[in-house]
């Protein structure tokens, strides 16, 4: 009896508009390189060869994707991807929205999702091997993370530059993404987790609510999270450091 191997889906909310950073444009379409910062993991993502489809979930009123496909033609092949204009108001919604648009393409319950933020440029082939090698093997999934290695404090909740308590960093990790998970596991926690108004931060907490134990694979320095205007120059910076 032959196995069904998986496919595997990638999924990128590029919803939102990301005013911390600044520039009068969405985040994700300030320019890295010459070229908006959501390209550079859409070209990591969409050249892999294991990644059968990717799909950007786009705020409804988006018009600067097209525009800079077209513009970045040349460069890019668009054929891998699908952009998908149902985005929400929270991440949580976009995700739930981009994995409905993966049903309808054809992806079953023990399919795998890979979920990324457009704003995390850096994301680099060696670790996105690395999550899926360590993660295909596992019954629900894993997620991209580094050891917290700063000392961490907890602000005064109504003063927020007063430091009120340490926090013991032993077994603190930072997620990053992507978070990788069974298709069908992750909808119904997402699921979940809205029916039971449940703010979730990303889609690890929405499977540990559902008493799921994702994986922790170790990250890179390079796949930060690009949040305020300052992050872009440090991005820079990454992008040309291959090593890290």
């Amino acid at each position: 009896m032959s196995i069904v191997q998986p496919n595997y889906f990638e999924l990128i909310p590029c919803a939102g508009r990301g005013d911390s950073a600044g520039g009068g444009v969405p985040k994700q379409y300030q320019l890295l390189q010459g070229i908006p910062m959501v390209f550079h993991a859409l070209s990591t993502l969409s050249g892999h060869p294991l990644i059968t489809s990717t799909v950007l979930v786009l705020a409804p009123d988006d018009t600067m994707f097209d525009v800079h496909t077209h513009t970045l033609s040349a460069q890019f092949d668009a054929s891998r991807w699908y952009a998908c204009y149902c985005g929400g108001e929270t991440r949580h919604i976009s995700v739930l929205q981009g994995l409905d648009q993966l049903a309808q393409m054809g992806a079953s319950e023990q399919d795998w999702v890979l979920v990324h933020d457009a704003a995390r440029p850096g994301l680099t082939r060696n670790l996105l091997d690395r999550l899926i090698t360590t993660v295909g093997m596992h019954p629900v999934g894993g997620i991209l993370a580094m050891p917290v290695s700063d000392t961490l404090k907890r602000a005064h909740r109504n003063k927020t530059e007063v430091s009120v308590q340490t926090l013991m960093r032993d077994n603190v990790w930072q997620a990053q993404t992507p978070q990788m998970f069974r298709f069908g596991l992750l909808r119904h926690a997402l699921r979940f987790a809205l029916q039971d108004n449940q703010q979730v931060t990303d889609e690890s907490h929405a499977m540990e609510l559902c008493g799921h134990h994702p994986l922790l694979v170790q990250g890179g320095v390079r796949n930060f999270k690009v949040t305020y205007a300052h992050d872009f120059a440090l991005a820079q910076i990454l992008l040309n450091a291959q090593d890290l």
